[in-house]
């Protein structure tokens, strides 16, 4: 399998990456701001490449990518969107510049590179854009997530429509609304928070699901949560 993990330098990401590399015959891609993290991760591995992307500015390295990306792989299975960013305040006190940032890093950053490697995914092709239980519908909200849930609100949406629009070409297209993982995220979120689920546990089940999900689900925003948050 060909598989791209957009922000898999820290977190759910970082352990989905160690979880897919054990298996040599997948070859990986990987993104994130993280440098010596990526560097470490192609090292360990023989099956991985990365690019170092910081997916809020994802325009200006678009060319870049594309021609790192065209390199390592005549086609992509798998695109997972792991890429997060969060800052915890009060929406009156949220600056607009702070709020377009967590909005391009959740939604247009993922929607764009979606765009670029979308020509590249042949029928069976699977992408897997990662949202939040604060994203999705009827589920509990929390003060200080506003522009999160709002960002993960419209990453879910994106899946639904981009289904539809991608179904000709037998690409599907799924989302997994997380709940509470022991992350750095949700202690920046909710301080001193013990989750029921670590980031080790999730990786393995997003891998699973984004290897052969499609099999099952297309258009589909899937609740995965024991606890919220």
């Amino acid at each position: 399998m060909n598989i791209i993990v957009n922000g898999g330098t820290r977190g759910i990401g970082r352990k989905i990456v160690d979880y897919l590399a054990q298996d040599t015959s997948n070859l990986l891609f990987v993104t994130g701001r993280n440098k010596e993290v990526l560097a470490t991760l192609s090292s360990r591995y023989k099956n991985v490449k990365s690019f170092v992307l910081d997916i809020s500015h994802f325009d200006s390295q678009k060319e870049k990518l594309s021609q790192s990306v065209f390199s390592c792989f005549k086609s992509v299975d798998i695109l997972i969107n792991m890429a997060g960013f969060l800052i915890a305040k009060d929406f009156l006190e949220m600056t607009n510049d702070e709020g377009r940032l967590i909005m391009e890093t959740n939604f247009f950053g993922p929607a764009s590179l979606i765009r670029v490697l979308k020509p590249m995914m042949t029928s069976g092709s699977h992408i897997v854009n990662i949202s939040s239980m604060g994203g999705f519908q009827g589920s509990a909200k929390y003060a200080g997530l506003s522009y999160y849930s709002a960002s993960k609100a419209a990453l879910a949406c994106l899946t639904e429509c981009l289904a539809v629009e991608f179904a000709g070409s037998g690409v599907s297209v799924n989302c997994l609304a997380l709940g509470a993982v022991q992350t750095e995220m949700l202690e920046e979120a909710f301080p001193g928070h013990k989750a029921p689920v670590d980031a080790e546990q999730m990786a393995e089940f997003i891998s699973g699901f984004a290897l052969s999900g499609n099999k099952f689900f297309n258009g589909k925003i899937l609740p995965v949560a024991i606890g919220n948050p």
